[in-house]
């Protein structure tokens, strides 16, 4: 689609714009859809909004997948998930009232750390098995969409009849929606979908530009989707979850994180599926491994924090945020030097 350089990192940074643009608009419509829908933030967030957001990861992952580029394709979604986990600890510094995950305490938002932590997993196991396909898909593959669908069930059975409560304190912030509604509902999901639809397209343009810049430059494909890539389609979370936090909505900024990563695995699984050459998980570098086991790291340390509750830390900010924030920060390097 590029075939120069100049005009690669012009439509790189224009669609990498858009993408935060949308992004600060998709939180306030997520939020009033979240109410008038009543579904609550967090499960709207697991559901819409952390799907919407995921759009240029998948687009800019599948794309990538299907032109043949492993490397490419699985250091963006991977890169993803773990610099959105960074974008966490980016959102505690922002919310000075107390430490983010004690505020947003819930039992949603448990079960998504625990879902994460078992779909990241499965792609790593399937690196060590036998190079399988059935019609060019993994046999893992599948049972990560499985596994999706059972955590999203059991995450609706948490929501409408939780067994535990977290402990309410001064700093807690509970989603409770608003009893009146201004507007139309309809022009709502118009907008919300007309954001997802914008999103989309610029991941899609996104990776077009990368697959060039990559190419014209000599970078490798780890290093442009790993880090560039997964930065750029990853700042509709970072928008998303800063907005989120400045309207109050913070349970919806938490779980549109873990929500996202959740819906990412699909995302990892579409690509093998679009794949063509066999099994995407042993085609690609082993470098890939580095990221799905930092984002493991980061979600038990995200997962210990909620449950710890910690009310201030370091600077403000909880223990895990400035664990995750280090974690991903020598995580990043080290990929940096090995590629």
């Amino acid at each position: 689609m590029f075939s120069s350089l100049i005009p690669s990192i012009i439509a790189f940074g224009i669609a990498a714009l858009v993408i935060v643009i949308a992004g600060s608009q998709l939180a306030r419509l997520a939020d009033t859809l979240a109410d008038r829908t009543g579904l609550g933030e967090a499960l709207f967030g697991v559901l819409l909004l952390a799907g919407v957001t995921s759009l240029p990861d998948f687009a800019a992952t599948l794309s990538a997948a299907v032109d043949g580029r492993p490397d490419l394709a699985m250091s963006n979604v991977m890169g993803s998930m773990a610099v959105n986990l960074a974008f966490l600890g980016v959102a505690d510094i922002f919310y000075r009232k107390a430490n983010l995950e004690h505020a947003a305490a819930s039992p949603v938002n448990l079960m998504l750390a625990g879902l994460l932590i078992v779909l990241l997993t499965l792609p790593l196991l399937a690196i060590f098995t036998p190079t399988v396909t059935r019609w060019s898909v993994h046999p893992i593959t599948p049972v990560i969409i499985a596994a999706y669908l059972f955590g999203l069930h059991l995450i609706h059975r948490t929501r409408a009849k939780p067994m535990w409560f977290p402990r309410q304190t001064l700093q807690t912030v509970s989603d409770e929606p608003e009893k009146h509604h201004h507007g139309r509902s309809a022009s709502v999901w118009l907008g919300f979908i007309g954001m997802a639809v914008v999103t989309g397209m610029a991941g899609w343009i996104l990776m077009e530009a990368a697959k060039a810049i990559a190419d014209l430059t000599g970078l490798s494909e780890t290093l442009v989707g790993g880090v560039f890539t997964a930065l750029a389609t990853s700042t509709p979370e970072l928008v998303t979850t800063i907005a989120a936090i400045r309207i109050g909505a913070l349970t919806l900024a938490v779980s549109n994180i873990f929500g996202t990563n959740c819906f990412n695995m699909l995302v990892v699984a579409a690509a093998d599926a679009g794949y063509a050459h066999g099994s995407i998980y042993h085609d690609m570098a082993p470098i890939q491994m580095t990221w799905g086991l930092v984002s493991i790291l980061m979600t038990a340390i995200l997962l210990l924090g909620l449950v710890r509750r910690e009310t201030y830390g370091i600077g403000r900010i909880g223990f895990e945020s400035a664990l995750i924030l280090g974690v991903y920060a020598v995580a990043l390097s080290v990929v940096v030097v090995s590629t």
